[in-house]
């Protein structure tokens, strides 16, 4: 192999064969490394565990940090990077309250002992005649795919308190948005996308003429809610552009109100094999929200769409946080059968995983596509002047704290 002498040939053409020369050594010097080690790995596999154990790359995700807080400490947990979904700290709750749940067993079992056995059988006997009416669904073994997924059924004491209409919905709740701009915004088509997004949605101009009157966002959520609104979503547009560069949520009717910014926002019609949605309620998929903010972001997302989303449908709507932004997907997902050509779904282990080994899930994505950050939280409608606000962006100095 030439050393370094090769760059300075004075030739051009004669310099950039001899560049390619000693970038193809390099690269069959590689090739025979990686071959050498396989061959030898094929014969020791414990050697190529300890490798791929050892040679484990470090991303901000694995270095993420946590703040020593207690997570009912009320308000000061709030914009506190703590884990709430952490399994550990739950594991130890449930065994705290085990012991209750076992007395209580062995007064029932204890209370049961007490009936006499002879009426006890003459009741299983006529028990065996008759059809079992209300039998409760097998339950469902757990899925040994990895998973972020939100648990939204998670309502701490002090976020329950605190937001009780975004933890405590009433029964048979169903969203009712009311979708506007900014003043004088041009964004028609994509408020209108939005419509098409939310369940039950309605789209109204806040544009106007110049002299006219201008309504508050206060106005606003006042009309909407004596309409029996629950949601109220402004699209805002970007300074010089015509595009959307934020997304403020209010929850009906006193708040609280929640800031995103938007960027990289796509419409359905710009997706390469884009599909057209249908009027079907979608399903809700919330992934990586693990803070007590995010665990309200979650509910908010969650208000905004129906609880019974209608299956037929095979739409999904997905909200994926990581490193605090907010990924937004939309598509239709259809079961078939795994070709010839396509490899076997893998676990964490590397080993082929159990019930999906002739299945393949395709996806045709349907759009709108954008990215969203959590910009703030109000405590009520609209920030005026001296308002404290729940929570403020811009105060994290540290790269690998996140939260959401």
């Amino acid at each position: 192999m030439v050393g370094s002498g090769a760059f300075k040939i004075q030739n051009k053409i004669k310099r950039g064969e001899q560049y390619r020369k000693n970038r193809s050594a390099k690269e069959s010097e590689r090739r025979d490394l990686r071959h050498k080690r396989r061959r030898h790995e094929d014969k020791n596999p414990e050697e190529r565990a300890r490798r791929l154990a050892k040679n484990v790359p470090k991303t901000l995700d694995s270095k993420r940090t946590w703040d020593d807080v207690d997570p009912e400490a009320g308000d000061g947990a709030f914009g506190a990077s703590i884990d709430v979904l952490n399994p550990k700290r739950r594991k130890v709750e449930e065994q705290q309250s085990q012991p209750d749940e076992a007395v209580a067993k062995d007064e029932v079992d204890g209370e049961e002992d007490e009936v006499d056995s002879m009426l006890g059988d003459s009741d299983e006997e006529g028990d065996e005649d008759e059809e079992p009416k209300d039998q409760e669904p097998a339950e469902r073994a757990p899925s040994e795919a990895p998973s972020m997924a939100t648990d939204v059924a998670l309502t701490p004491e002090n976020l329950s308190s605190r937001f009780p209409g975004l933890f405590n919905l009433p029964e048979g709740y169903e969203p009712k948005v009311l979708i506007t701009t900014s003043i004088n915004s041009m964004l028609h088509d994509e408020a209108e996308m939005l419509t098409d997004l939310f369940p039950n949605s309605k789209y109204v101009r806040r544009s106007a003429h110049a002299h006219s009157y201008k309504y508050s966002v206060r106005e606003i959520a006042k009309y909407a809610s004596s309409r029996e609104f629950t949601h109220l979503v402004i699209l805002n547009q970007a300074l010089h552009k015509k595009e959307p560069s934020g997304l403020d949520i209010v929850f009906l009717p006193h708040g609280p109100m929640f800031h995103f910014s938007i960027t990289h926002f796509v419409p359905g019609k710009k997706l390469p094999g884009h599909g057209n949605a249908t009027n079907h309620f979608p399903e809700l998929i919330l992934n990586g929200f693990r803070t007590p903010l995010g665990v309200v972001t979650a509910h908010l997302f969650k208000s905004l769409f129906p609880s019974h989303p209608e299956i037929e449908g095979r739409q999904v709507v997905t909200l994926h946080n990581q490193r605090d932004y907010i990924f937004f997907r939309r598509h239709r997902y259809v079961f078939r059968d795994k070709r010839a050509t396509e490899k076997v779904i893998q676990d964490v282990d590397g080993k082929p995983m159990k019930g999906a080994e002739e299945i393949r899930a395709g996806l045709q994505e349907l759009g709108p596509r954008f990215t969203m950050k959590l910009r703030r939280v109000d405590k009520g409608i609209q920030r005026s002047s001296g308002q404290d606000w729940e929570w403020s962006a811009h105060a994290e100095k540290v790269r690998t704290r996140f939260n959401l």
